[in-house]
């Protein structure tokens, strides 16, 4: 800062000497002055007042009297410029580069700092604690700051309350606090022996909230039984949510088993609702008994987070993993196709597997027919029990697996459109997670793959196990000139998938004995129940291979024949008409003979007769109607009107019609003939071939469908199946034109 110079007074000079005036020669006067002359224009009276002849003293005009001027320097001081350089804060002078002296300059750059530090206090973000239930006296720490909430206000203090167990004393000024009002506290005083706690309030601006738990050795979930009545820390992962009228209701899971946690705030009322499916908590609480099960009733529940749950969720991860990988078992029966499935198999085993040990429900969806429901029952007798020995619950068996057929042979968005309605509104009422769908005896087509693609966009996990032709394979692996895994259409939409044309196979190894053979690797002890299913599955399907007469071998093993095998299969058919899309547990479980074995005989008995009768009164009405031609390429083409010419409403349907009226014409003819029959309405239409039409012609519904979808664009052609056997739908307008270019494509059909 510039400040004029003391020494100089701004002027830049000082006097350094005196000198004689050169003026008046140092007498101080001047030697004459004309006064006169300063009088000009005066006039003589007033000239007259003054004595101006007189002789006057006049006073030197340069030394003024003193005979003597000064004699000046330029300023040491400030060098001439009449302004020196000062400290601004205390103004003592100093060097032109600074604007604070060393003083000043030390106590800013203190004060500075400590500024600095009072800011860095306020806004330093500081963690407060909140005990949780079980936190007593002695587990305080004077070091640390602690939210309570104040409970009672006198003139000497505030009560606060820091949980159940621990409370102290806010003495100071309390004028500002109410009962109710959260506070910050930091401890000044711990007296163990009157059990008192002097607290004092903290102001703090920013803080973190801090559980601070009660140190309880964790438990894991298997070990509860040992636990009843005791005190238990149990980490584990939600899996559901359920608010009953009473308690919150959370399912956990660990790495060893699934639990209740009881939690109560007010009847019906959502307690800790900031908990949800997925989280990763920490359970303190008793153990009790409900429903013969070990519950903990809760004392507190609080979520981890960060390292804590990462390390959770690795553990109960891998050790899921290891619990859901299924045992190395041999497959029923030996075959080459199975063999070369078996990654596949063993991966859907795994993932079916997983979801139960998950608590995820599974969904599994079968076709109406014989070859489907083998596959659904067997399936139910390896997923059932394994859900009712891992879910707590009685009902369990109830709320994680259900079984549902569905009338086509393959995954319609009617079905799907359920699944995920029943799904969703399950997560969003009861809080579960979504399920595991698994698709039996369908699933591998093209017309599969719009309902897939609807359950994928909710990310649900989807497993098939199918026999149907997939269609043409995208990418194929071979070993030893065999195919040895490929993939197909579907494949984009689903996570797994089994199926024998993967790996080089044929329709001719059913879904019945692919699911019976993954049932069996999923809980090996239910191997002789279901062993037999097979056999009647491949009956149902009228399939031929050598796995069909190893599975007809294993279930002569248990009694059966084959031609009450047959019996079954056909029973199975009769009885699913009638129960539509209900799945018949209890009832199929008789005529399968994996339950009620008193019944079984008599159920069929019972079954078979009337089936009979109701096959016979449809053929008597229907086969004198079929349309038999014999084309010059050697096919035998039957064709018959079943809207017409068979009675509706009534079991055999169409469909089923068309293969009875197929099977009387090759009967009559040989199965070594080349057969084709078409049963068709005013809309549908259903095929069935012989082998022979597909060995010598190359012959098959997945090719011949989508070329009169080509051929007949505005038909609306949809459908599919097996080579020999399945369906196809259009518009009812362009009905005979398709089927008069279906009968066209069978005319011109030439052998390979």
């Amino acid at each position: 800062m510039k400040k004029k110079c003391p020494k100089c007074r701004g002027t830049g000079s000082v006097v350094v000497d005196y000198k004689d005036c050169d003026s008046c020669g140092g007498t101080g006067y001047q030697d004459s002055f004309d006064v006169g002359n300063h009088f000009k224009g005066v006039n003589s009276n007033a000239k007259a007042k003054f004595d101006l002849g007189a002789d006057q003293d006049i006073p030197c005009e340069v030394c003024h009297g003193k005979g003597q001027i000064e004699v000046f320097e330029e300023c040491p001081n400030c060098h001439g410029s009449g302004q020196i350089n000062v400290c601004n804060d205390c103004g003592k002078p100093i060097s032109e580069k600074y604007d604070l002296c060393r003083d000043c300059h030390t106590k800013r750059k203190e004060d500075r700092m400590k500024r600095d530090k009072i800011r860095e206090m306020e806004n330093e973000v500081k963690d407060v604690y909140v005990l949780d239930s079980l936190c007593q006296m002695r587990d305080m720490d004077k070091d640390r700051l602690y939210k309570g909430r104040v409970t009672r206000v006198e003139k000497y203090g505030a009560f606060v309350t820091l949980n159940n167990n621990v409370w102290g004393l806010m003495r100071g000024d309390i004028s500002n606090y109410k009962v109710g009002d959260d506070v910050i506290v930091f401890i000044t005083a711990i007296k163990s022996r009157e059990r008192k706690i002097d607290l004092a309030p903290a102001y703090v601006k920013n803080y973190n909230i801090v559980k601070q738990t009660k140190s309880i050795p964790r438990t894991i979930i298997s070990d509860l039984e040992e636990k009843m009545g005791k005190l238990v820390r149990v980490d584990g992962e939600v899996l559901q949510v359920q608010q009953t009228s009473g308690p919150t209701i959370f399912t956990i899971t660990d790495e060893s088993n699934i639990t209740w946690v009881a939690a109560f705030d007010e009847a019906g009322v959502r307690a800790y609702p900031d908990i949800d499916v997925g989280d990763a908590v920490e359970v303190l609480g008793e153990v009790n008994q409900h429903g013969g099960k070990p519950q903990i009733e809760s004392q507190s529940i609080s979520k981890l987070e960060g390292e804590k749950k990462a390390k959770l969720q690795d553990l109960i991860e891998d050790a899921l993993n290891k619990r859901a990988e299924p045992d190395d078992v041999d497959f029923l029966v030996k075959s080459d196709v199975l063999n070369r499935l078996k990654p596949k198999m063993r991966e859907a085993a795994q993932k079916i597997r997983r979801a139960i040990l998950d608590g995820r429900s599974i969904l599994l969806r079968h076709h109406n027919d014989a070859d489907g429901i083998c596959s659904g029952v067997a399936m139910e007798k390896a997923i059932v029990p394994l859900v009712e020995q891992v879910n707590p619950s009685n009902d369990a068996q109830y709320y994680y697996f259900k079984r549902s057929p569905s009338k086509a042979p393959f995954y319609e968005l009617e079905d799907v459109v359920k699944d995920l309605s029943f799904a969703l509104e399950d997560k969003e009422r009861h809080g579960q997670k979504l399920p595991l769908i698994v698709l039996l005896d369908n699933g591998s087509t093209e017309e599969d793959i719009v309902a897939l693609m609807q359950a994928k966009i909710y990310d649900v996990e989807v497993v098939v196990i199918d026999h149907h032709s997939p269609g043409d394979l995208i990418t194929k692996e071979e070993k030893d000139g065999e195919i040895v895994g490929g993939t197909v259409a579907v494949d984009e939409y689903v996570d797994t998938h089994v199926n024998p044309y993967l790996v080089g196979g044929d329709s001719q190894l059913t879904a019945g004995a692919l699911a019976t053979e993954v049932a069996h690797i999923i809980n090996p002890e239910i191997k002789d129940l279901i062993k037999h299913l097979p056999a009647i599955a491949a009956l149902g399907d009228h399939a031929e291979c050598g796995e069909v007469y190893q599975y007809l071998e294993l279930a002569a093993e248990k009694g059966f024949t084959k031609e009450h095998l047959a019996k079954i299969a056909e029973c199975v058919d009769f009885e699913a008409y009638f129960l539509r899309f209900m799945n018949g547990r209890g009832i199929m479980d008789t005529i399968l003979a994996v339950d009620n074995i008193d019944k079984h005989e008599k159920m069929i008995d019972a079954l078979y007769k009337e089936y009979l009768k109701r096959v016979d009164t449809q053929l008597k009405a229907a086969i004198p109607n079929i349309e038999k031609t014999h084309f010059e390429n050697g096919i035998y083409f039957n064709m018959i009107d079943v809207e017409k010419y068979a009675h509706k409403f009534t079991f055999p349907a169409p469909g089923k019609t068309c293969g009875f009226v197929h099977d009387s014409v090759v009967q009559a003819l040989g199965e070594d003939k080349p057969i084709i029959t078409l049963g068709h309405g005013p809309d549908f239409g259903v095929i069935r071939a012989t082998d022979a039409v597909n060995e010598r012609f190359g012959f098959s519904v997945n090719n011949i469908v989508p070329k009169l979808a080509e051929m007949i664009p505005s038909a609306g052609i949809d459908g599919g199946g097996h080579e020999c056997a399945g369906s196809i739908k259009y518009i009812e307008g362009l009905g005979e034109e398709v089927l008069s270019e279906f009968v066209n494509e069978i005319r011109n059909m030439s052998e390979l």
